[in-house]
C-alpha cells in the first residue's frame, strides 16, 4: 500500500483518498503523505495481529484435538463401508453413488480414506 503513493510521486502525481478515517487525504502534500503512511501502517498492524490470533487459535485447537470446522460429512463411515460392500458384490458404483446422493468420485474418495 505504501509503494503506490511513492510510485505516483515518482511520476509527478499524487493519490487522493476521499474518506480515510473521516478526512480527505492527498499524498502530494507532506501532511497527507504522513497521514496516509500512518493509516497504512495501522492497517498492516491490525492485519498482522489478526493473522497471529488465527494462527494461535488453530494451533491450540489442533493441540487439544478439537474440531477445526469445515463441512460436516453427510454419511457415516459405516454407510460408506456398506456402499463398498454393495460395489464388491457387483452393484455398479455410479448407481450406488446416486443412491447415496453423492458423486462417484466422492464415494471412491471416502472409501479410499477408510481403507487407510
Amino acid at each position: 500500500m505504501l509503494a503506490l503513493p511513492e510510485e505516483l510521486r515518482g511520476r509527478g502525481a499524487g493519490l487522493r483518498v476521499l474518506n480515510l478515517g473521516g478526512v480527505n487525504v492527498y499524498t502530494g502534500t507532506p501532511m497527507g503523505s504522513m497521514v496516509f503512511t500512518v493509516m497504512a501502517a495501522l492497517a498492516q498492524m491490525e492485519l498482522d495481529i489478526k493473522r497471529d490470533r488465527i494462527t494461535d487459535s488453530v494451533t491450540k485447537h489442533r493441540a487439544a484435538g478439537k474440531d477445526l470446522g469445515g463441512r460436516k460429512q453427510q454419511l457415516t463411515d459405516s454407510q460408506i463401508l456398506n456402499a463398498r460392500r454393495l460395489i464388491d458384490a457387483g452393484e455398479p458404483a455410479p448407481q450406488v453413488a446416486r443412491d447415496l446422493r453423492m458423486s462417484r468420485a466422492t464415494l471412491y474418495r471416502r472409501i479410499g480414506a477408510l481403507s487407510k
